[in-house]
């Protein structure tokens, strides 16, 4: 009897401990799932953070035709001389368009052209018409674009002004570009002057 209360006895204390490493033993397990989860979301935060950055930084690198192509109105120019002397020429309106597929149209008016005498304007006077013709040009045609110089180069297939067409390679250097401003650089008119000329974003 005394031999089988002892057994007992020793039953009753081992059956605990095991229960006690049981239970150690599944929490442990519970707590590396907790971080095994933990460490998985904090991976897929990483990605998504790292695939965000990788498409703002795609976004940023747009092309300098594509934040040219648009329509543009003339807000100001300076015409500088062989000599350096400068005039502004803020008397003026003008607008130029730039399409995707490498086409452009540009029209400059004096605001003070005067009207014709005549509702025909194939019967404007010799004064009449010189001041239109000093006063205004027009010209459209194809474009290109050097991404890397910032030149864009146009060629001319119609004027108003016909000595443009078929005639010395032309050249609009972009000094300023961006979402809602262009400001580019004629380096020599057809008179011999350099003309910086700012545009505005149509809206």
């Amino acid at each position: 009897m005394e031999h089988g209360g002892r057994n007992k006895f020793r039953t009753a204390l081992a059956t605990p401990r095991r229960g006690m490493k049981v239970g150690k033993l599944h929490q442990g397990r519970n707590i590396m799932k907790r971080l095994g989860t933990l460490a998985l979301t904090t991976m897929s935060l990483l990605l998504l953070g790292v695939v965000l950055l990788a498409g703002d930084a795609i976004a940023q690198q747009t092309s300098l035709k594509e934040q040219l192509v648009g329509t543009w109105i003339y807000v100001s120019s300076t015409s500088t001389r062989a000599d350096g002397s400068k005039t502004d020429r803020p008397n003026l309106k003008g607008i130029v368009i730039y399409t995707s597929d490498g086409h452009f149209a540009f029209v400059s008016v004096r605001a003070d052209l005067p009207k014709l005498a005549n509702p025909d304007r194939a019967r404007a006077t010799a004064e009449e018409a010189q001041a239109v013709v000093a006063g205004s040009i027009a010209y459209y045609g194809t474009y290109s674009i050097n991404e890397v110089e910032k030149v864009i180069t146009p060629k001319v297939e119609g004027s108003t002004f016909a000595n443009m067409i078929g005639g010395a390679e032309q050249k609009r250097i972009i000094t300023s570009l961006t979402a809602d401003e262009l400001k580019f650089t004629n380096p020599r008119t057809s008179s011999g002057e350099t003309l910086e000329i700012v545009w505005k974003r149509a809206k």
